[in-house]
């Protein structure tokens, strides 16, 4: 499997790790399951690693199946003493920094490397996507750090959180604005209406001209 993954299909693989990270916090919170917590944890870890493993350039160790494992287990491991160890917020700038670090590899093949195609196309959604997971990361951070961050949120675990707070971005980036949730504290809002402006520039810039580019490879004497 791993020797099948290229530039031409990796993107594939990040975007269902993706989608799978975010329904399986929402089924978390629809069941309020007692392994919830954990649930959640794994979910994380799974789409740390897949993004790894399926991002070319992030190591050829982790094209490997045995590498994709042993990274599960050592992310698994770390982020347990972590939480045993009360350093959240370490868990946390490991989640950004690693969500930071997808999208800037995302970017550097959709936008510098060759012609458009489909799989670049993927890639602008999973963009997109991990633009919503880091303002949802820092909205969990911002409520642990501050119980009274948000206006419809209970603080509670990070885990238990992180599922309002993902919904919370993407409405957010989406600029729906269905209004149960929102900022009450100054740098919450400021990280809102950020959001809400990166998430405006990005459809207008990046995917229409992403489809521009493909839309005019395909005029004559463009071939």
């Amino acid at each position: 499997m791993a020797q099948d993954i290229s530039e031409r299909n990796n993107f594939a693989y990040l975007t269902i790790a993706l989608v799978a990270l975010l329904f399986i916090t929402a089924v978390v919170e629809q069941l309020q399951s007692h392994f919830g917590q954990h649930m959640v944890q794994a979910a994380v870890v799974l789409a740390l690693s897949v993004g790894i493993w399926s991002v070319k350039g992030a190591g050829h160790f982790f094209l490997t199946g045995m590498g994709l494992v042993l990274l599960v287990l050592v992310a698994t491991i770390a982020g347990l003493i972590l939480d045993w160890s009360g350093l959240v917020f370490v868990r946390l700038a490991a989640m950004l920094l690693y969500f930071l670090m997808m999208t800037w590899l995302a970017m550097r093949q959709v936008l510098f490397t060759g012609p458009i195609d489909g799989n670049k196309i993927v890639g602008s959604v999973c963009i997109y996507l991990l633009l919503g997971l880091i303002w949802g990361t820092l909205y969990t951070a911002l409520l642990v750090l501050s119980p009274t961050t948000f206006n419809g949120v209970r603080a509670g675990m990070w885990e238990d959180n992180l599922p309002d707070l993902l919904y919370f971005s993407f409405v957010t980036l989406t600029t729906l604005g269905f209004g149960d949730i929102s900022p009450a504290e100054p740098v919450a809002k400021f990280l809102v209406y950020m959001e809400a402006i990166v998430g405006q520039f990005y459809i207008a810039i990046l995917v229409a001209s992403l489809i521009g580019i493909r839309v005019s490879a395909y005029r004559p004497g463009n071939e």
